[in-house]
C-alpha cells in the first residue's frame, strides 16, 4: 500500500489530519517517508543546498565557527555539531578549511544529528578528517563540552501548523479527502491564546504558521551554550516574522502539489527567525542577516577570486555562477537568512559585527 493510500485510509477512519501531522508522516514514515527511504540531495535528487552548490559555503561557515572558538579561548575538547547534515558536504568542507586553525581539528568531537540511515552512510563516506558520532535528536547532543553548531536548511523541514484568522479566532488548516484525493480544508473558528500577539499584525482571512517542533531543538542548543559556551549558526530561508502560506513541495527540482505524491516530494516551510530566537532565550541572537551579506562579510568574493585564478575557463564560469547563486539578491542571497546564537557576553560571530 502506498503512503497516499495509507493517509487516505487513516483520514477516512479518523478524520482530517493537521498539517504538521501530514508533514511528519510524509517526511518520516518509517518505511515510506521521504527522509527515511532515499537520498533527496544533489543534481540527481529533488533539491540542491548551498554546500552542494560550492565548497566556498562550507569553508566560510566552518571558519566562522572556528573564529568563535578562538574568541572563546580555544576550549578543548569541544563538540562540533550539525543538524540535518545532508550528504555531509558542509561538515567535510568546514573541516578541510579549518585544518589551518591550530588545535581546532584535534579538539573537535564531531556529532551529526541525523535520522536517515541512507544519509548517515553518505556522511560517513564523505567526512574523513575526523571521527564522527551520530545522534537522533538535538537533545542527545553532548552536554559536557562547549558546543559549536551549524544548521543549514534544517528548520524548514520541521512540521508546521497553519491557521487562518476569522475575527479574533483562528481556523486551523487540515488535510482531508474528496473521494480518493487529498484536499485542504479549514476547521471551526476557535480561540488560540498562543496566537494573541498575531492579532495586531494580521487581517481577516490571513494565514500564519507555527512550528512547535522547533522550540525543543532551540532549547536544547540554548541549554548547552549557556552552560558550556560555544556558538550556533542557523541558515535557512524565511524572515524575522512571517505570514501567509509558505508550505511547498519539491520533486526533481520542480515545485509540485504538497498533496499529490506524499513521501515522494520534499515538504518545507519558511522559517520565522523571531520564534527561533525567542525559544533560545536567554542566549543572545544576532541577525538574521541575508545570506549574501553574511557571506560577503566573510570574504566569499576574495575566496572566489582565489579559486578562479587556478581554474580553466569552463570551471571558472561554474564558480562564478555558484558565487552568484549563493549571494545575489535575486537568487539565494536575500531569501536565505543567517542567525547566530551565543551566550550573553561572548563576542559576536564573524559576519554579524559590522
Amino acid at each position: 500500500m502506498s503512503l497516499l493510500d495509507q493517509i487516505v485510509t487513516r483520514i477516512a477512519r479518523e478524520g482530517p489530519m493537521r498539517v504538521d501531522e501530514y508533514m511528519a508522516t510524509c517526511l518520516l514514515h518509517p518505511t515510506l517517508g521521504y527522509y527515511t527511504t532515499g537520498d533527496p540531495l544533489g543534481a540527481g535528487g529533488d533539491f540542491i543546498t548551498a554546500p552542494e552548490i560550492s565548497q566556498m559555503f562550507g569553508e566560510l561557515v566552518g571558519l566562522a565557527l572556528a573564529q568563535c572558538w578562538l574568541d572563546q579561548g580555544a576550549p578543548a575538547p569541544f563538540t562540533l555539531a550539525e543538524l540535518g547534515p545532508g550528504k555531509g558536504t558542509l561538515m567535510a568542507d568546514a573541516l578541510r578549511a579549518c585544518r589551518g586553525v591550530p588545535g581546532f581539528l584535534e579538539a573537535a568531537q564531531v556529532v551529526l544529528v541525523e535520522v536517515s540511515p541512507t544519509l548517515r552512510a553518505e556522511q560517513a563516506s564523505r567526512i574523513r578528517a575526523a571521527h564522527v558520532d551520530w545522534v537522533d535528536r538535538a537533545d542527545d547532543l553532548p552536554q559536557e563540552t562547549p558546543l559549536f553548531l551549524f544548521a543549514n536548511e534544517f528548520f524548514d523541514a520541521l512540521p508546521i501548523r497553519q491557521f487562518v484568522r476569522e475575527g479574533d479566532r483562528w481556523r486551523e488548516r487540515h488535510v482531508g479527502i474528496e473521494g480518493d484525493r487529498l484536499t485542504f480544508g479549514l476547521g471551526p473558528a476557535q480561540p488560540q491564546p498562543a496566537l494573541a500577539d498575531r492579532l495586531s499584525d494580521t487581517a481577516e482571512g490571513e494565514m500564519i504558521e507555527t512550528c512547535a517542533a522547533a522550540a525543543p531543538v532551540m532549547e536544547a542548543i540554548s541549554t548547552r551554550l549557556m552552560a558550556r559556551g560555544g556558538a550556533a549558526l542557523v541558515v535557512d530561508y524565511g524572515d524575522r516574522r512571517l505570514k501567509g502560506d509558505s508550505l511547498q513541495a519539491v520533486r526533481r527540482h520542480q515545485k509540485v502539489s504538497a498533496l499529490e505524491t506524499p513521501g515522494q516530494a520534499d515538504l518545507t516551510a519558511h522559517v520565522a527567525f523571531e520564534s527561533l530566537a525567542e525559544a533560545a532565550e536567554p542566549c543572545t541572537a544576532h541577525g538574521p542577516v541575508p545570506q549574501g551579506v553574511f557571506l560577503e562579510r566573510l570574504g566569499i568574493t576574495a575566496r572566489a577570486q582565489a579559486l578562479a585564478g587556478k581554474l580553466p575557463p569552463a570551471e571558472r564560469d561554474t564558480l562564478i555562477a555558484a558565487h552568484r547563486r549563493l549571494t545575489h539578491p535575486a537568487e539565494m542571497g536575500n531569501l536565505f537568512k543567517v542567525m547566530a546564537l551565543i551566550a550573553p557576553g561572548s563576542a559576536p560571530p564573524p559576519g554579524f559585527d559590522t
